[in-house]
């Protein structure tokens, strides 16, 4: 996530003449509209922390859990207001993680097997790691089915705070950090789907499972009509949903099949608009000469059939992936994961549960999961891949780097507090669990940002 580099040319200028500008200048990855953003989730996580902490917080806190209900014709489901925000928008959000890492995949820097082998191996190290250190913490006890809560990390805040390091840090790091994120959010996605399923319903996965194809099969035939993909993956997402498991993973899985190639190359392009372009000009010439009214419309309505072509052949040269992320990627920083924070994110600040905590063995083992597990696990993993030559690093990325990339992995937020909702229905565990993710967040964050700035500025 790194700004364009006309904007971030801007604010380094601005930066010479205006020491507001220079301080803002570090905030600025946080509010970029081109990528998914931390900045709107962090200033609401703030705020619903806040809100929840004061005398309003019980009815802060109705307004989310009022239900909402849909019915058709005798059918009818019922959820939270923060359920339908988890189960509904939030695949939005891992539609586009899925879609930038199969770019990464298919023609970015981790197209050659060995350095795509990094972020799978590390994700694994990642995953494991962490878990056994909870459960070294809590096995036996009540609190040892909430292991999935350390299994996955927050894409959003890990690749805001790499991003305040753009301009001193390789591409790699970036294209690495997102393939872990994603594989890392997809083990957290299938930790939910069998470990935290109470119930599979198989005619629904049959249906989504028929959409997903449909979608296949339409690609394979290069049909290019939205409506019909939007359709179908709203019926995966019904499917996946019905099913009992979480729906999110429904976004991943969907995101991987978007195309990253375009349909036509600007090489054809040229080719095939030169002459409709040729025909506006002798349409607007012979509009300009014309005497009568009629025929000057004639000519003008030639010119706008032309356009018409060349608008469509434009529009076949850009990656139906680059232009779902673009049209997504401000919902999803500005809305739906700001959303997802006010409604889920609900700790009680007290002195009883801050005491708590430090006696808390369910606490202590995800911010050490997290924390600690996270980093570990990945640079552990991925180093010894590298030593047995099944992976490589990709170019530009050291040892001090992959060590960041895993101290950010430690953010966990968005699937930890998803699978800790999940995990702990009695209320008192919930919320050592909620904090603890907080806690163990923040540790992280600041580590990843202190490895981050000891790496020396490229040259």
């Amino acid at each position: 996530m790194s700004l364009p580099p006309r904007q971030s040319g801007r604010i380094a200028a601005r930066a010479h003449h205006s020491p507001a500008a220079a301080i803002l200048r570090k905030f600025e990855p946080f509010f970029v509209i081109g990528e998914v953003s931390g900045g709107p989730l962090l200033i609401a996580s703030i705020a619903a922390l806040v809100l929840i902490n004061t005398a309003w917080g019980s009815t802060y806190a109705h307004i989310w859990d009022a239900p909402l209900r849909l019915t058709y014709d005798g059918w009818a489901i019922a959820k939270p207001l923060s359920g339908w925000i988890n189960d509904a928008l939030m695949p939005l959000f891992f539609l586009i993680i899925g879609t930038e890492v199969k770019r990464e995949f298919v023609k970015g820097s981790l197209s050659s097997a060995r350095t795509a082998a990094l972020p799978v191996v590390g994700a694994i190290g990642g995953l494991v790691v962490p878990v056994a250190i909870y459960l070294a913490f809590n096995l036996g006890t009540q609190a040892q089915h909430g292991w999935g809560t350390v299994a996955a990390m927050d894409t959003a805040f890990s690749l805001a705070i790499v991003s305040m390091f753009a301009t001193s840090l390789p591409p790699s790091l970036r294209a690495t950090l997102l393939a872990f994120a994603a594989i890392d959010d997809v083990f957290g996605l299938l930790v939910i789907a069998f470990a935290y399923t109470a119930a599979l319903q198989p005619w629904f996965l049959a249906l989504a499972g028929a959409a997903y194809l449909g979608i296949i099969l339409f690609l394979r035939l290069n049909w290019v009509t939205p409506i019909l993909y939007v359709f179908l993956g709203i019926v995966v997402w019904i499917g996946i949903l019905g099913s009992g498991v979480h729906p999110t993973i429904a976004g991943v899985a969907i995101g991987l099949l978007l195309p990253t190639n375009s349909r036509l190359s600007e090489r054809r392009f040229a080719a095939h608009v030169q002459r409709p372009i040729d025909e506006i000009k002798k349409a607007e010439t012979a509009a300009a000469r014309a005497d009568d009214p009629d025929e000057e419309d004639t000519h003008h309505l030639s010119a706008q059939k032309n356009l018409g072509y060349v608008h469509e052949m434009a529009a076949a040269t850009d990656e139906a992936a680059a232009k779902l992320i673009r049209i997504l990627t401000p919902w999803v920083s500005y809305v739906v994961l700001p959303l997802f924070a006010l409604s889920n994110l609900r700790i009680h600040f007290s002195p009883d549960l801050l005491s708590d905590i430090l006696h808390s063995n369910l606490a202590i083992g995800i911010i050490a999961g997290l924390a600690v597990g996270k980093p570990v696990g990945f640079l552990f993993a991925t180093w010894l891949a590298c030593r047995l030559h099944l992976a490589r690093l990709p170019e530009g990325l050291n040892w001090r780097m992959v060590l960041g990339i895993g101290g950010v992995a430690g953010i966990g937020f968005t699937i930890s507090l998803f699978i800790a909702e999940l995990a702990f229905t009695d209320e008192t565990q919930f919320e050592e669990a909620a904090l603890g993710v907080f806690a163990a967040s923040v540790l992280s964050g600041l580590f990843g940002y202190a490895v981050f700035r000891s790496v020396p500025a490229k040259r």
